[in-house]
This record gives structure tokens, C-alpha cells and sequence, in this order.
């Protein structure tokens, strides 16, 4: 981790004049296989001093790969380093607690550890909190030397770095610097120089927004729900199946939280060519009158040189004015995005009117299940023999077979249950799974379980004397249009000590 650095200087300028644009990922990137296997093919490139940055992302990663094609010396252990920075709020500025630097943990050289910024060259310690970042460092040759060297591969979750594609106000860039460090003596290298002192120094980083929904998939006007196509998306029941290799692999999801209605944009520039220039949106709910929906959004044009913020919201009588189909935007043909977690569970039609002056020159509606609530969990539960274990007890574990008992509740009312994890957590980051349960398509409305024993015969062992933390997480089938969101969790803890 950063501790006292030494400034460098900055030999050619040049190489740093252009930020560096990042390529769709259509499958993620798999960053255990080697750097030359394929993965890392069509990327967004960018040179520095000694070698060259590989950038992909989908909807919820940005894989970077730092290839540092002059680094000749293979350090199997931690000689070889690297810091990466983000500027988490964009404002060119280091900000205490906020702005975010990636290492690695001390003496683990594939173990990613994250820390804040506390002030030019000041950081915090490592933090605690769970991240499914990773990183895999390589010694070998790529495509730029075939000469073995060092090559840094990453995978960050957007999350982390306050990038994600399918929110209005969260604009699809962000400025980056990295130091790589050889075991090779005077191997330093900074991009650009001083950036861990300097964040205007930062370079930018522009994220591929998303790939189109495929032409063939799309509705004959709306085109679907965030990368979700209409066609995938079942106007009996409201819920969206996808394919499993498709870019959001759904099965049977209910939709919620933040929705951007996409059009399809063949018909979309075929409207605005026949001078179509206004729209309408209505909202059915379960029960109820039809509406119009209302809503105000955000969204990123692209102006030549960098992303420009514009706002979109309905005129006095509830009409959207039609973007120009042939503009750049960070979402492409987004009709409306509308917040849904007011609205409560159940299937909602929407319907887009467009309109050549008065006259109605296109119209189309798409069912969809909302559903906003996530699953209710509960360890009802712990019994050790026919005693109960109350939180926070000690307790004493015999030999063989003796052990704990669960009851665990996951359970949906609406049926949208993706996935169940029971585990127990102790030690030094150590984690054992007691309980897992996933959906198919066999289950149909999955609302899981009430009281279920767990193990269903014999009993549970603890591997060792220890703290324990059993901790039960349900996570919905609910999607946004870009991947799966909600989830719930509940934990209790106790010592259980093996005679």
C-alpha cells in the first residue's frame, strides 16, 4: 500500500494527450485466462511510457488491463506493484473519504484491497468491507512484444468508482491514474506523473454504454427495457426470459427500480423523418384508471469532445419532446426513464403515442410485472440438541455427530425469488456455505420457503472452535433492464467451541 513516494517526472507529454475509450465487453471478461486467449480482443487502447492500457466494460465491470510491455522481471511475489485511482465524484479534485486507490494486500499478490484517499499522497488503510473487484497479475507476451513481461489485468465493479450506465445522473466516464512498480531497480512508472498528489492530472476514461438491443429482437416501437428486448419479454405475465448468452441473462424476472423505456430506433428515425416531434407515455396500473406518465430525466449527448447534460421532462400537458435519433447519447433512444418504487406489485401497461402535430403517427405498449419488494428472511431458528442457542451464547460442540440445527425463512409473496445463501463466516475472512438454493425455470414463480431444516438430516459441524457469524441472504428476481437488483440479509451470531 502507498506509503512514501518519490515524484517523477513526466518524459514525453504527448503520449497523454487523449482519453483513453473503453469497448463493450459482449461477454465478460474472464480474467484468469491468459492475456493472448481472446478476451482482451477489439478493447479500447491507450499508450504510456512503458507499455499500453487495455479497457472493456459491461453494465456492471470495467476490465482494465495495465500490459507494462518494458517490465522483463518476473517477481512471483509482491515485488511487482501497482496503485489505481479513480476520481469516484469526477471533480478533478481528491476528496477525503471518497476518491478510491486499488493495491494490493500485503504479501498476497492476486488479492485486490481498495483504499480512500485522505489528501494528496495521504490514504487510508485497507478497508474491510467485501468487493467483487478482482485482480490477476500474468508474465507473458501479448501482442504489442513477445517478450514475457508483466501485465496487470482487472476487474472493477462500476459500482465501486461510481460509474452505472443505466442511471441518469451518473455520466458514463471517469479519470483514472496508475503507478506500476518492478522489482527491477529505478522501475517506477506513474500515469500521468504526480497523479496521487494532483487529480487534474487524472486521465479520462470514457465507458462503452451498451451494446443496442439486437435489430431482430426489438418491438415494433418500443424497443424494450433498458437492454431487455420487448420480444423477450412475456406480455401475459409481465416477466422477461432472455438467453443465456445474452448480455443480461434473465429467467422469468419481474422489473423494478429505475426503468428507461428504449425505442426501437429504425422506427424512431423513420418518425422524425416524417416530422413526428412529440409523445405521449400512459401508465395502466393493476387496477385503476389509464394515466399519463410523468416523469423528468437526465441524459448524456455527446457533443464532439466530451458529454454534455441534458434534461428532459413534460410539457404542460403531459408531452415529451423526441430527441433526434441520429444524436449521441450515453442511452441511445431512451423514450422515458421513471422511478418505480412507489408503485406497488403487479402488471402495469405502457403505451407510447407519438404525434405529427395532432395527428397520432405511431403506437405501441409493452406489459410489465414491477415488483420492488425484496424477499423476507429470518433464522427462526438455532438448536443445539433440543436446547435453543440464543444469540451471542457460547456453546459446546461434542464429538461427532453432534452439531446445530437451523430453521431458515426466504420467502417472496410475489414469487420473484432469484437465490438463497445460508453460510457461516469466522476467522480470518474464512467462510463456509451451510445452505444454497437457485432458481430454474422448472420452479415458475419461486416463492421459496418458511422454516425449512437445515441440514434437512443430521446436523451441522462448525470446521473449527470459533466466533461464528451465520448470515442468510435472499436476493430478488427483479432486474432493472441492465442485470438483477435487491436483495435482503439477516445474520446472528455465537461462539461454538469443539470438545
Amino acid at each position: 500500500m502507498p506509503t512514501r513516494i518519490k515524484k517523477l517526472s513526466i518524459t514525453n507529454p504527448l503520449l497523454f494527450a487523449f482519453p483513453l475509450r473503453s469497448e463493450w465487453a459482449v461477454t465478460p471478461v474472464d480474467i484468469n485466462k491468459p492475456f493472448n486467449a481472446g478476451d482482451w480482443s477489439d478493447s479500447g487502447k491507450l499508450k504510456f511510457s512503458r507499455g499500453f492500457v487495455y479497457a472493456k466494460n459491461d453494465a456492471r465491470y470495467l476490465y482494465l488491463a495495465l500490459d507494462v510491455v518494458q517490465d522483463t522481471g518476473n517477481d512471483r511475489g509482491t515485488g511487482d506493484y501497482f496503485w489505481l485511482s479513480f476520481d469516484k465524484n469526477r471533480d478533478r479534485k481528491i476528496t477525503a473519504n471518497t476518491d478510491i486507490n486499488y493495491a494490493l494486500y500485503p504479501n498476497q499478490p492476486n488479492r485486490l484491497a481498495r483504499q480512500y484517499y485522505l489528501g494528496p499522497g495521504r490514504w487510508t488503510g485497507i478497508l474491510p468491507d467485501s468487493s467483487s473487484s478482482e485482480v490477476i497479475q500474468e508474465f507473458g507476451p501479448s501482442e504489442e512484444s513477445s517478450a514475457s513481461h508483466r501485465i496487470w489485468k482487472f476487474k472493477i465493479e462500476l459500482s465501486e468508482i461510481n460509474v452505472a450506465l443505466s442511471w441518469p445522473f451518473s455520466p458514463p466516464y471517469t479519470y483514472f491514474g496508475f503507478r506500476v512498480k518492478s522489482s527491477n531497480p529505478g522501475f517506477t512508472t506513474d500515469f500521468p506523473g504526480n497523479f496521487y498528489r494532483d487529480f487534474t492530472k487524472l486521465r479520462q476514461l470514457i465507458l462503452s454504454r451498451k451494446p443496442s438491443i439486437p435489430t431482430g429482437e426489438l418491438g415494433p416501437v418500443i424497443g424494450g427495457i433498458g437492454l431487455i428486448p420487448k420480444t423477450k419479454i412475456n406480455q401475459s405475465t409481465g416477466r422477461a426470459t432472455t438467453d443465456s448468452g445474452y448480455y443480461v441473462h434473465v429467467e422469468n424476472a419481474a422489473f423494478g427500480g429505475t426503468l428507461n423505456l428504449i425505442g426501437n430506433r429504425t422506427k424512431l428515425s423513420q418518425l422524425w423523418s416524417q416530422g413526428a416531434r412529440k409523445y405521449e407515455v400512459y401508465i395502466d396500473p393493476p387496477s385503476g384508471p389509464t394515466q399519463k406518465l410523468i416523469s423528468n430525466w437526465s441524459n448524456y449527448r455527446w457533443n464532439g469532445s466530451t458529454y454534455v447534460l441534458e434534461s428532459f421532462a413534460a410539457s404542460f400537458q403531459g408531452a415529451y419532446t423526441l430527441a433526434n435519433p441520429s444524436a449521441d447519447y450515453s442511452i441511445d433512444d431512451l423514450l422515458i426513464q421513471f422511478p418505480t418504487t412507489a408503485l406497488l406489485p403487479g402488471k402495469y401497461k405502457i403505451t407510447v403515442r407519438f404525434y405529427k402535430g395532432r395527428v397520432v403517427t405511431a403506437t405501441d405498449s409493452v406489459i410489465i410485472y414491477i415488483d420492488n419488494h425484496v424477499p423476507d428472511v429470518n433464522i427462526e431458528s438455532i438448536r443445539h440438541g433440543n436446547n435453543e442457542v440464543s444469540a451471542c451464547a457460547i456453546e459446546n460442540i461434542g464429538p461427532s455427530p453432534d452439531g446445530i440445527k437451523f430453521k431458515i425463512t426466504a420467502n417472496d409473496s410475489e414469487g420473484n425469488l432469484r437465490s438463497v445463501s445460508f453460510r457461516a463466516t469466522y476467522g480470518n475472512s474464512q467462510a463456509t456455505s451451510i445452505y444454497s438454493e437457485g432458481y430454474d425455470l422448472s420452479k415458475g414463480n419461486w416463492a421459496g420457503f418458511s422454516n425449512k431444516n437445515v441440514p434437512a438430516t443430521g446436523n451441522w459441524r462448525p470446521p473449527q472452535s470459533c466466533a461464528y457469524s451465520f448470515v442468510l441472504t435472499a436476493w430478488a428476481r427483479t432486474t432493472n433492464g441492465y442485470g438483477y437488483k435487491g436483495h435482503n440479509s439477516t445474520f446472528r451470531n455465537l461462539t461454538l467451541l469443539l470438545e
